[in-house]
């Protein structure tokens, strides 16, 4: 099953979006002032480095919480000159920069904890106020990952998701603070740095993740298979649309950008080509959620098995010769419109004369006979078909 889903299951519209994410935002910067204040204080206060150090731990989260507010103002902002497909790609910058920090924390708590075992140091009995602070800034943390991932999965925020997985690595963070003071009270201390190297790696391997994520996405990595797939049938199933000769995709942030290349009759007008173009460009966006824009290109049967007519002339030069070909015929002079088909190889061409210029069908075949004969030479040039009205 493709893993894109209907718009009614992920809100995609740009100020709800943007309203939610700036209000989560702000929540966990409130709740970060609060906990970093406390924490200091009382770490100082009840003798516990680690209830400290965690507090820095937090402080260092308004780093996070700034670079988000910034991604999500300057990230909304309308395509210009110099970013012709919108500033989206803020947010994907500061996702990669958010799973390098959860990356670093990892490695950092893994690092102190391997290095207190090794020394076989424990914790300096800290009072139980200490305790109860790590304790609730637990609580706090695992509250603020909740809310922001459920903010997250309903707008499709890769960014929030990733600031998410920061709450929950002070989650755990506030767990090791906390399982350390519990074991210094009781007199386990060494048990805080065996949590801590397997926090650590949970840490760093979501760090992980959400930066090649990133990565691929800067890369202009295309959807998946199964993606693929869902745009290949919304396309097919378009009425005029006779094949699929090339998709490609990419990802700008949350949304996601389009290149196809369809097949149409060779023989259809302009204005239908154009027609059915729009309607492929419109199912798509209409029907799945993450395509922003879709660029649909016109090809015919002859453009993709036959030879290349990419050398052909244009009409100014197809004129020009057709015109010195039929100096020999007056009725030449009352052609109405010309109308050239670019098929294999070849350029068929199409005189549009009225009816007046000829006596009888007899006449008709006969003129129509003396065109073909007079372009027949040309190399570049296919069939000669006369229509009379």
């Amino acid at each position: 099953m493709s893993s894109m889903s209907p718009q009614s299951e992920i809100d995609t519209s740009s100020d709800a979006r943007y309203a939610a994410s700036r209000r989560v935002t702000l929540v966990s910067v409130a709740w970060n002032l609060m906990l970093t204040v406390a924490q200091v204080i009382i770490g100082i206060v009840g003798h516990s480095q680690a209830l400290v150090a965690d507090g820095m731990h937090t402080l260092s989260d308004f780093i996070t919480d700034f670079m988000v507010l910034f991604a999500l103002k300057h990230g909304r902002k309308d395509a210009d000159e110099e970013h012709p497909y919108g500033h989206a790609r803020f947010e994907t910058a500061v996702t990669m920069i958010l799973g390098i920090m959860l990356v670093v924390v990892g490695a950092g708590i893994a690092i102190n904890a391997g290095m207190r075992l090794s020394a076989a140091q424990t914790f300096v009995a800290p009072s139980p106020a200490t305790l109860l602070i790590a304790v609730m800034t637990l609580g706090a943390k695992e509250g603020l990952y909740r809310y922001t991932m459920a903010i997250a999965n309903r707008y499709g925020s890769n960014m929030l998701r990733a600031n998410a997985w920061h709450h929950r690595s002070d989650a755990l963070s506030s767990l090791i603070v906390a399982a350390g003071i519990g074991g210094s009270l009781v007199g386990f201390g060494y048990l805080d740095s065996v949590a801590a190297i397997i926090v650590a790696l949970m840490v760093a391997k979501v760090g992980i993740d959400l930066a090649w994520r990133s990565l691929r996405e800067l890369v202009d990595t295309g959807l998946s298979h199964d993606d693929l797939e869902s745009i290949r049938q919304a396309i097919l199933s378009i009425s005029g649309v006779k094949a699929l000769h090339l998709l490609r995709t990419r990802r700008v942030g949350e949304q996601a950008l389009a290149d196809v290349h369809i097949i149409v009759d060779d023989h259809v007008s302009v204005s239908e080509g154009h027609q059915i173009s729009e309607a492929v460009r419109l199912r798509l966006i209409n029907e799945i959620a993450p395509l922003a824009d879709v660029m649909v290109h016109i090809d015919t049967e002859e453009d993709v098995d036959g030879p290349s007519c990419a050398d052909l002339p244009l009409r100014d030069e197809v004129e020009r010769r057709l015109e010195n070909y039929f100096r020999a015929i007056p009725e030449a002079q009352q052609i109405e419109h010309t109308t050239l088909h670019y098929l294999n190889g070849r350029i068929d061409i199409e005189l549009l004369l009225p009816l007046t210029v000829v006596a009888d069908v007899t006449r008709a075949r006969q003129l129509a006979r003396q065109f073909a004969d007079a372009a027949k030479a040309d190399k570049d040039i296919g069939k000669v078909k006369v229509n009379f009205h």
